[in-house]
């Protein structure tokens, strides 16, 4: 472990609004070197705070988006056997067909092992993958070292990467997976919260624009019924739409107008529950 001199602290970033506790648990995790598994719903920040990371600390981000068919080695490295079976069929490639190493590609986790510089790993929704891979992983991750079996070598880690794990929380992880990493939830923002997210992104927004909008979006958010709540990205996108229209005036929201619900809403029985409700509102 890097004695407390050689550790580099993330204190936030451009488009990031951090909290204590959150920064907390990253910084001990990269002192520690230890994966941080973050779980919340989608739209909380989960695969941001790695952008914001990497932003912040000058690394490089390497995203591995996991998928439910995804096997660990494909996250490792992949031997390219369909270009060599050309290469060998054709004979017009500069690589040498007899050497195997040729045709060996790294996969994301791969990536992170050989970089020369320490990166920042973002495995994307976990939860995505069965139990075997996501113990293998943390195996491999634990060792920081893999084998290519065809070329029987060993790729060891230069530099052991900052991993940020996410999971959606749609099924449970295992104990010894939990147990392998440190664990953060990131609940979604309060609304004063909110606000100092929205003032990131729109530095010079009109306070009742702010307050109204807001609120409005916590009152739709809040409806019973919704398949997908709006979440963060659709707020600041709403208020993106609300401050493009030239004909919009702020006391629309407060009347209950409440204009582009396609913009929040993109499932379309959750659209038609916001109609309803907005309809409701306006009498």
């Amino acid at each position: 472990m890097p004695n407390d001199s050689s550790v580099t602290r993330f204190t936030g970033a451009t488009h990031y609004v951090l909290d204590d506790e959150l920064a907390q648990i990253v910084n001990i995790s990269m002192a520690l070197e230890m994966p941080l598994l973050l779980k919340g719903e989608p739209g909380t920040g989960k695969t941001m705070l790695a952008h914001a990371i990497a932003e912040s600390l000058n690394m490089r981000l390497i995203v591995l988006n996991v998928k439910s068919s995804m096997k660990l080695v494909e996250a490792l490295y992949q031997y390219d056997t369909l270009t060599r079976l050309n290469d060998s069929r054709f004979g017009d490639s500069t690589r040498d067909v007899s050497n195997i190493e040729e045709y060996i590609k790294m996969g994301k986790i791969g990536q992170s092992f050989v970089s020369d510089e320490r990166v920042v790993l973002l495995i994307d929704e976990i939860d995505k993958a069965d139990t075997d891979f996501q113990d293998d992983m943390l195996d491999v991750l634990d060792q920081m070292e893999f084998d290519i079996i065809e070329i029987d070598k060993t790729i060891k880690a230069k530099n052991r990467p900052v991993i940020i794990i996410t999971s959606n929380a749609k099924k449970d992880l295992s104990d010894p997976f939990l147990g392998r990493c440190n664990f953060h939830h990131i609940a979604f923002p309060e609304p004063d919260m909110m606000r100092q997210i929205v003032r990131v992104h729109f530095s010079n927004i009109d306070k009742d624009l702010l307050d109204n909008a807001v609120s409005t979006f916590y009152r739709l958010r809040d409806l019973r019924g919704l398949e997908k709540k709006p979440a963060t990205r659709e707020l600041i996108n709403w208020i993106r739409a609300l401050r493009s229209d030239p004909d919009f005036k702020v006391k629309d929201l407060v009347k209950g107008d409440t204009p582009y619900l396609g913009v929040l809403f993109k499932k379309s029985p959750d659209y038609v529950v916001a109609q309803n409700s907005v309809a409701r509102f306006r009498r």
